[in-house]
């Protein structure tokens, strides 16, 4: 038996909008201040998926628990936080997605675990922040992603059912997350998507290569009010 679908969740990073450019880029400027020569973007992009910790690793070859780690993460976020929006932008395809789910009467919300503090004026940057039904971050509960407490928050913030819902993301913690929601899960493969396994490898429910293609895996239609038609069936892939 199928589930109405009644909301999608998105990850912000790789998943929603395409904000690699302004993360990579106080990278780029920190190393030069170092004397460092620049990495090249596709090098620095999938790293992006992990954030600050992420970025450092590839950056600096600096782990977490080293010495340096603490004061490289402050000024990285402190460079990020002066221009999160230079290149930011929805991915190709996305505004798209979400009129088709405003249409169809289909709720939707950004769950990232970058903080509140940067996804907040990132969706309402992005114009979404009248239509989002959320804006949730990785300090926004006691616990992140993969822990599923952020998508039920979400859910309940939508007053939505959790199994009635899909999470949409580009990392493997994404669509653990999803599933320990009992959210369906969509893995985003033209995102970020991290360095570890690759996302046929993540079990997720559906895999699209593009945002449109999530419209036709949940047979969603462009343009249409007839919500009341769409349900959670999973659609085979071409």
């Amino acid at each position: 038996m199928t589930a109405m679908l009644q909301a999608i969740f998105f990850d912000l990073d790789g998943t929603l909008a395409d904000t690699a450019r302004d993360l990579v880029e106080p990278i780029q400027a920190m190393r030069a201040d170092r004397g460092l020569g620049p990495l090249p973007f596709e090098a620095l992009r999938p790293f992006a998926s992990m954030g600050a910790r992420g970025l450092i690793l590839r950056g600096f070859g600096v782990e977490r628990d080293d010495d340096d780690f603490a004061a490289l993460r402050d000024e990285f976020l402190a460079r990020y936080e002066q221009a999160m929006l230079v290149h930011t932008r929805l991915f190709e395809g996305m505004d798209t997605v979400l009129d088709a789910l405003d249409d169809a009467g289909i709720r939707w919300g950004v769950i990232s675990n970058k903080v509140e503090r940067y996804v907040r004026p990132i969706v309402e940057g992005l114009g979404l922040g009248a239509r989002s039904v959320c804006a949730i971050g990785g300090d926004t509960t006691p616990f992140a992603k993969p822990h599923p407490e952020p998508l039920l928050h979400g859910a309940r913030l939508a007053a939505v059912d959790p199994a009635c819902s899909v999470y949409v993301g580009d990392d493997l913690r994404d669509i653990e997350a999803g599933r320990a929601a009992a959210m369906r899960t969509v893995a985003a493969a033209y995102g970020f998507c991290g360095v570890s396994a690759a996302p046929a490898e993540w079990g997720a429910d559906h895999l699209i290569e593009t945002p449109l293609q999530l419209l036709a895996e949940l047979g969603i239609a462009r343009a249409t009010s007839a919500a009341a038609s769409i349900s959670m069936g999973k659609v085979p892939k071409a």
